[in-house]
């Protein structure tokens, strides 16, 4: 297919159910998928919360898709159920285990499975580790992650130039289709791109770069720019 080419909503099912067959972490048969105007709908009853992640994250990557809604439901199997206090437990020693988190500044609550954090730490890829670590644990079925960034200040010209330069050195990025505004350590994507992963690149690029606060990526996806 070229890049002119316009997948139909049929031919973007058959990928995506392919997609979510072909994922280790999926199971294709929890999920339900609906296509309409290139936008992809998943409904079901997932089991586990990462698997909702990666079915989402599956429908992304798939050439065609504009759009994903969620429409899932985490139903935990009984044999993996956990009460909240077990959980919480669960949850400091995830935190305390992971070497690149720093567990002592963050602390968490949990209620009916759902696990929020809250704390400060010093760099945005600091506040995914946390909410990685928490991700894959046993009866969890969503994470609300609330952790503030205290990073020290770097100016927004300096944050810019190296969140630029950076996209510069990965080709594949298209830097120059690209947007990058930096306010009070805000750094804000626009512009075009053609792959969902593409997108998660170009997001990641700027959590890595020193003095970002926080990430708001506006950036849209189109396959046939």
């Amino acid at each position: 297919m070229t890049v002119t080419e316009i997948k139909s909503d049929a031919q973007i099912k058959v990928d995506v159910l392919a997609e979510l067959e072909w994922d280790p972490v999926v199971e294709e048969t929890e999920v339900g998928v609906q296509v309409h105007d290139g936008i992809v709908t998943l409904t079901g009853a997932i089991s586990a919360y990462p698997k909702k992640l990666a079915a989402r994250d599956a429908a992304h990557r798939v050439a065609g898709v504009l759009d994903v809604v969620d429409q899932m439901q985490i139903k935990v199997p009984t044999a993996w159920e956990r009460t909240d206090e077990h959980l919480a437990s669960a949850v400091r020693n995830a935190l305390q285990w992971d070497v690149l988190v720093p567990d002592e500044r963050i602390t968490s609550t949990v209620s009916s499975g759902v696990v929020t954090l809250q704390g400060t730490v010093n760099t945005w890829t600091q506040r995914a580790d946390a909410e990685r670590a928490v991700q894959r644990l046993t009866g969890v079925k969503a994470v609300i992650n609330h952790i503030a960034i205290a990073a020290a200040p770097v100016s927004a010209e300096r944050i810019r130039q190296e969140i630029e330069e950076a996209l510069e050195r990965q080709a594949q990025r298209e830097a120059r289709r690209l947007g990058v505004t930096v306010r009070d350590g805000v750094v804000t994507l626009t512009g075009t791109v053609r792959t969902w992963g593409e997108r998660n690149a170009i997001e990641r690029v700027a959590s890595y770069t020193r003095g970002v606060s926080r990430v708001e990526d506006r950036t849209t996806v189109d396959p046939y720019a």
